[in-house]
């Protein structure tokens, strides 16, 4: 999400809490917490144990169901106070195929039931949490699988998509369609006979998919596909369990497991990573949520009046600053990570968070796999009371361990910025982008070359090392980069809008910092203009895959990029005095041109110079080049990441809207 709403259906909102959720910052920390892994069900040998924190409870009692909606509770059992805020009770019998729900007596009511905030396995809509035995999801080789071997966050490169978008389409040729299962699917094409699905992911090259978000989420009736109801996910209800939506069966919380894991373990074995999109920032509702109706009041920032923060501009923010949120944070996205093999974080609005705990996360799940990695937004959609210093912004980075942010930075001058549709940028023929430009190029770090002044976005260095910087030109949110173009270069022909969007990708895929593309673009993908399409038909949202045919050039123009990177280290360097020292830009005083080397077999690459030269005009430059033998990787909106013959150096044209990229050993 980037903008207010930014394509959340939020349902149940209200700007004023009771009585009872007006307690300040200081009395909210003086709570005692609780983060043992037994919140809030374990099973075993001698029985079903059922554990709740709720520090200001009166009394709580657990429902006993033999269905996931719509029967009554063929049992209730009163829960006892046991310490550090929580509620107990057991039954000395494995309660699997039950399901369970919270009833919390607080200032004298009792609030509505809630499967609490630990539900990981959950029925129809999520209302009741479900009893599984979680041995029985695992596919067949689970206890070996493996994600990919990632030694530096630089080394990947991201593919952002939404499961129903990938596949729903009747030219995917994808049997499950919109569900976890089309990515177990290979063999699939196109009515043209073009790989689809999972082997499209594997011919293109990219190293991790960045899946919209994956958990229980409000906005879809479960109960009811058929009505092929449509939402990106950015309105959490129920954090720790799968939507039911992407699963075969939303009414079995064995299968949206299982089906998840089979999800995952298939992206592994084709060698390819699973980001997951989480969203703590916000709950889809308010006081109707699961955090409300467990500790009213405690898990959500405040104004002084009372009512709601609303930092995420959909009419709540978390508190992850107070211990029981950061808890449920970090041991939330540990869960995912061990118990779903997930290999990466996307957060979103991560800057609501505090930097304490973005810094747990990346620290936690290091431990558990040294090629985890995390990404965010460093920014919010309005104004928090956490303290700017506190927060993870992007301008707060370098504070941070093991994060990255994206840059909006190289966004916004390569293709224009994201707010006005008509605006151009570089690689579109608008002069004064040249600086901003560099400073996605060293990844926003402190360069001799680079006057940050200059900028347009930012005017300091805010990274200290590549590794904290994701770039991008476009992703769910705004415009696709196809319709970016269309809007923000009228008169021009499809042609000329391809010659753009591959200038402004050779950027990102050869900027210092990491790469990330939207799903759909290596095809030309667009959403029909729609710029905020997170409940728009599949008409609008989905991937066309007639588009890979008519459009192969395109493909095969990304499949190169990427292959050109992942093959030179010299893309993909892990310090700022590298960057630094191996970085060299050429004087040209023109608009819409750069030029730079990378020198000196920078990173260990074969390699000893790389020439890149970018001309975001629409009129021909030309440029000298040294005497020498130089490799022609790219040139006039060609590329081939293995050469395409020799060139001696001197002067050279380089076409308009195009890069050139020369390389010698």
């Amino acid at each position: 999400m980037k903008k207010i709403l930014g394509g959340v259906l939020f349902t149940g909102v209200t700007l004023s809490l009771s009585a009872a959720g007006q307690a300040d910052d200081a009395a909210y920390l003086s709570w005692p917490s609780y983060s043992g892994e037994d919140l809030e069900l374990s099973v075993n040998e001698a029985g079903t144990h059922f554990r709740l924190w709720s520090p200001e409870a009166q009394a709580v009692e657990v429902l006993i169901y033999d269905t996931g909606r719509n029967t009554p509770a063929v049992d209730t059992l009163d829960m006892k106070k046991a310490g550090q805020g929580t509620w107990t009770a057991s039954v000395d019998r494995q309660l699997y195929g039950k399901y369970y729900t919270f009833r919390v007596k607080h200032n004298g009511r009792w609030l509505a039931e809630t499967p609490g905030v630990w539900a990981k396995a959950v029925g129809v809509n999520g209302s009741r949490a479900a009893i599984i035995d979680f041995a029985k999801t695992n596919p067949e080789g689970w206890d070996s699988d493996r994600g990919p071997v990632v030694k530096n966050i630089t080394d990947a490169v991201i593919y952002e998509m939404h499961h129903r978008d990938f596949s729903v389409d009747p030219s995917s040729g994808i049997a499950n369609k919109g569900k976890f299962l089309a990515l177990t699917e290979h063999g699939t094409r196109s009515p043209q006979g073009q790989k689809t699905g999972i082997d499209h992911l594997k011919e293109l090259g990219v190293t991790h998919v960045h899946i919209l978000p994956s958990y229980d989420y409000n906005s879809v009736d479960e109960a009811n596909l058929p009505a092929n109801q449509y939402n990106w996910g950015y309105d959490p209800y129920n954090y720790n369990a799968p939507e039911g939506s992407y699963s075969t069966n939303p009414s079995d919380p064995i299968a949206r497991v299982r089906e998840m894991k089979e999800m995952v373990k298939s992206l592994h074995d084709a060698g390819i990573g699973v980001v997951m999109d989480v969203v703590y920032n916000h709950t889809a509702n308010n006081d109707d949520s699961n955090f409300s109706l467990t500790a009213p009041g405690y898990y959500y920032r405040h104004r002084p009046d009372g009512s709601y923060s609303d930092a995420s501009g959909c009419g709540n923010e978390t508190a992850s600053e107070r211990r029981q949120m950061r808890d449920f944070i970090v041991n939330s996205v540990k869960y995912w990570a061990k118990e779903y093999h997930i290999d990466g974080f996307r957060f979103d609005l991560m800057a609501i968070h505090d930097i304490e705990t973005m810094d747990s996360v990346a620290a936690a799940l290091k431990e558990i796999n040294p090629s985890i990695f995390v990404y965010g937004e460093g920014w919010t959609a309005g104004d928090s009371p956490l303290p700017v210093e506190r927060r993870a912004l992007k301008e707060n980075v370098a504070k941070m361990k093991g994060i990255a942010v994206f840059s909006d930075d190289i966004r916004d001058a390569v293709k224009g910025h994201y707010s006005n549709a008509a605006d151009r940028g570089f690689a579109t023929g608008k002069p004064g982008n040249e600086e901003t430009v560099k400073i996605g190029i060293v990844a926003s770090t402190a360069h001799p070359q680079v006057d940050y002044a200059k900028g347009n976005n930012s005017k300091f260095a805010y990274a200290s090392a590549p590794t904290q910087i994701i770039n991008y030109v476009s992703c769910h949110d705004d415009l696709t980069l196809t319709d970016k173009l269309a809007k923000s270069m009228p008169g021009s022909t499809e042609a000329d809008r391809q010659r753009a969007a591959r200038l402004a990708q050779t950027i990102v895929f050869t900027s210092q910092g990491t790469p990330f593309m939207f799903a759909g673009e290596e095809v030309f993908r667009d959403k029909k203009g729609v710029h905020n399409s997170y409940k728009s038909p599949d008409s609008v949202n989905a991937i066309d895959w007639d588009l890979k045919d008519s459009n192969r050039e395109q493909f095969d123009y990304y499949r190169e990029l990427i292959k050109l990177r992942k093959a030179h280290p010299a893309f993909r360097m892990t310090t700022a005095d590298d960057i630094a020292r191996h970085v060299k830009f050429d004087k040209t005083d023109r608009d819409n041109l750069i030029s730079y080397s990378i020198k000196d077999n920078a990173n260990g690459d074969e390699w000893r110079e790389i020439k890149l030269v970018f001309n975001g005009s629409e009129q021909p430059q030309e440029i000298k080049i040294a005497k020498g033998d130089w490799i022609v990787i790219a040139r006039d909106g060609r590329i081939n990441a293995d050469g395409m013959g020799v060139f001696k150096g001197g002067k050279i044209e380089v076409e308009p809207t195009s890069a050139l990229i020369l390389a010698r050993k």
